[in-house]
């Protein structure tokens, strides 16, 4: 008698599904940071909102205990043209914060550019030289400085502040400027002469785009440098018309009365360019960091 043979069914189970990770809602620390993200942005703007208000207040109300004004005086930004200086001592600031930002820029690429990619002699002894001028402010050197330009007839001229400006900013965008052209390796110059371009094209083409991190610092540091200096400005120019506006602002601070209302006033003017200058020049430097390596 044969055996007989049962076949059992054999039952395949489908693959379980993969278990996808379950989202985790945001949790109180996020809300924490944002708070204190906001307050401590709000703790910053808070002078400049009382300098605001202040701006706005009428001259007897200066002296008064209270937060708002009993009315707003917006006359107070059309006086403070009207009756003093302040236009031409914007255009001042304007012109020597540019033209010496100019000047640090056009001789500090250069001088950072060679110090970064030769190694000569006494290279680390001009880089400390560099540091170390860091260390002499243009109030300690004044006298100096107004006897120099007295004897080159050059006071109360706005090339005077030029020239004091751009030589005390140039030392930190040379030092500033090395680090980030030595940080770049000179792999990619290399490679951009081998397919043809010349040493002054790998330049502009490739380090310069990379190096606009650096550069971008080193404008903005100079231009508000020059836009904020006040001693040599004030020893060196006399001529009201030829002041920039950081000393014309003083004008307002007088022996017996301060106008307190047009002293806000411009100081929100001169608070502006150095705004929109950090407006515009801002998205350069995220730009910056692989533009000059993408062909």
């Amino acid at each position: 008698m044969a055996d007989t043979v049962v076949a059992e069914d054999v039952r395949v189970e489908p693959p379980a599904a993969p278990v996808r990770p379950r989202r985790r809602s945001p949790g109180y620390r996020k809300w924490l940071v944002a708070i204190a993200a906001w307050a401590i942005a709000l703790l910053f703007l808070f002078p400049y909102v009382e300098m605001f208000l202040g701006a706005l207040r009428p001259s007897e109300e200066l002296t008064e205990p209270g937060y708002l004004p009993s009315k707003f005086e917006w006359s107070n930004f059309v006086n403070v043209w009207r009756d003093s200086q302040l236009g031409h001592n914007l255009q001042v600031s304007l012109l020597v914060a540019a033209l010496s930002t100019v000047v640090v820029i056009a001789v500090a690429l250069p001088a950072a550019y060679y110090t970064a990619r030769h190694r000569y002699r006494g290279r680390g002894a001009f880089l400390m030289l560099v540091l170390v001028t860091q260390m002499f402010q243009p109030t300690s050197l004044v006298v100096g400085l107004y006897r120099e330009f007295y004897n080159a007839d050059l006071l109360d001229s706005v090339w005077a502040l030029v020239i004091v400006n751009g030589a005390f900013n140039l030392a930190f965008a040379v030092w500033i400027l090395t680090a980030y052209f030595a940080s770049i390796p000179v792999e990619l110059e290399e490679a951009a002469m081998i397919d043809g371009a010349s040493r002054f094209g790998a330049l502009r083409r490739v380090t310069l785009p990379l190096a606009m991190p650096g550069i971008v610092t080193a404008v903005i540091f100079a231009f508000i440098t020059a836009w904020n200096e006040f001693v040599v400005a004030l020893t060196l120019i006399t001529t009201p018309e030829k002041q920039p506006l950081t000393v014309g602002i003083n004008s307002f601070l007088g022996a017996y009365e301060v106008q307190w209302q047009y002293m806000f006033a411009g100081s929100l003017v001169a608070i502006i360019p150095v705004v929109v200058l950090f407006a515009y020049i801002e998205r350069h430097v995220v730009s910056g960091l692989t533009a000059g390596s993408i062909k």
